[in-house]
């Protein structure tokens, strides 16, 4: 790495950083991007020349789509979780196949790929040919989307490439069930930490969950019979009725919004810290970050503090979107996000 490299990636780290410098030294948070981000760059496409206005060309597509869709947010998000967390931050979730990511995975919308697909068709035409990875693609389009809805407009370091395929077996993304100890030890094997864990399971102010996620915490909490003590009343009431204890044949499994105040509307807020204080989280997983001692303090901070909370997630998506990226001579530039290069039927 050579020393205007390393400014540029000291550069970025500062920004996204700065709006946790009031309280990061008692919290232990990191607040340096991941190793492999150091060969990706600012206006990377700008600098080789290839496509100077490509995210001018994203930010208009998913605004498009936002004037419709305000759900696209979350559901571009987890995409980009998916992505990041199974094998690193390579568009392999894009991939269609028998034995792809996305094959294997469920909740993962269609629209996503739909606007990536669409927006991947507009930035090839206006550059001229293929010259922007489907990874930088989805890490643009979720930046954009999640400032619609109200997060900071981060930079994005660029320059990723695109890899050549996972098999399913790389899957192993935890359940909204899990407890805070198996939460935060899947996102340290991963190279992030517990502020991370605790900062990107904000995002679950917006968008639903399915009632299969859930029912277990209505009806029988850990096979006891029992109710989940941890939620409040008023909670398992409203879910109750929203939720039956069993699914008639053929009936639809129904979803809740995670959120009552702004997950309707799909606004990025703190609402969320404020849930898991009153006990009004509908995911076991979020509000079990209240009775950890490595992100109960998070909570507080959060809840108290949209601004802190907004910083904080800049940092840490930032974070995840350089975890085990492509560069250089590694991997490719696809021409259609849903292909390699190899299996792409339209290239001979």
């Amino acid at each position: 790495m050579d020393q205007r490299e390393g400014w540029n990636v000291m550069v970025i780290t500062l920004v996204v950083a700065v709006g946790l410098s009031l309280y990061v030294g008692r919290m232990q948070a990191a607040v340096t991007l991941p190793p492999e981000a150091r060969s990706l760059k600012r206006q990377y496409y700008k600098k080789l020349n290839t496509c100077a206005n490509v995210e001018a060309f994203v930010q208009h597509q998913v605004k498009l789509w936002w004037d419709k869709d305000k759900s696209i947010a979350p559901k571009l998000l987890k995409i980009l979780y998916a992505d990041c967390m199974i094998n690193g931050c390579d568009a392999s979730i894009l991939l269609d196949g028998p034995q792809s990511e996305k094959k294997a995975l469920q909740d993962l919308s269609v629209d996503g790929f739909l606007l990536i697909d669409r927006i991947k068709t507009v930035v090839d035409d206006r550059c001229k040919g293929p010259v922007v990875s489907c990874a930088d693609i989805v890490n643009l389009a979720v930046r954009d989307a999640l400032h619609l809805a109200g997060a900071p407009s981060y930079p994005v370091l660029l320059g990723r490439r695109d890899g050549l395929g996972s098999n399913a077996a790389w899957v192993d993304l935890p359940s909204p069930s899990i407890s805070s100890e198996e939460g935060l030890a899947y996102f340290r094997s991963k190279g992030l930490d517990a502020q991370d864990y605790a900062t990107l399971l904000g995002s679950h102010t917006m968008g639903k969950a399915h009632c299969s996620y859930i029912r277990s915490r209505l009806y029988n909490f850990n096979k006891t019979g029992k109710l989940d003590p941890t939620m409040s009343k008023s909670t398992l009431d409203k879910l109750r009725r929203q939720c039956p204890s069993s699914l008639k044949k053929g009936q639809e499994d129904p979803t809740v919004f995670l959120t009552d105040k702004y997950g309707p509307q799909y606004t990025f807020s703190n609402a969320y810290y404020s849930n898991v204080l009153s006990k009004d989280s509908v995911l076991r997983v979020d509000q079990q970050l209240l009775f950890n001692n490595n992100t109960s303090s998070i909570v507080l901070e959060y809840a108290g503090n949209f601004e802190e909370f907004r910083q904080g997630f800049a940092l840490s998506i930032s974070r995840m979107g350089c975890l085990k990226v492509l560069t250089g001579k590694q991997g490719e530039i696809r021409r259609n996000c849903r292909f390699t290069n190899k299996n792409n039927p339209k290239i001979k």
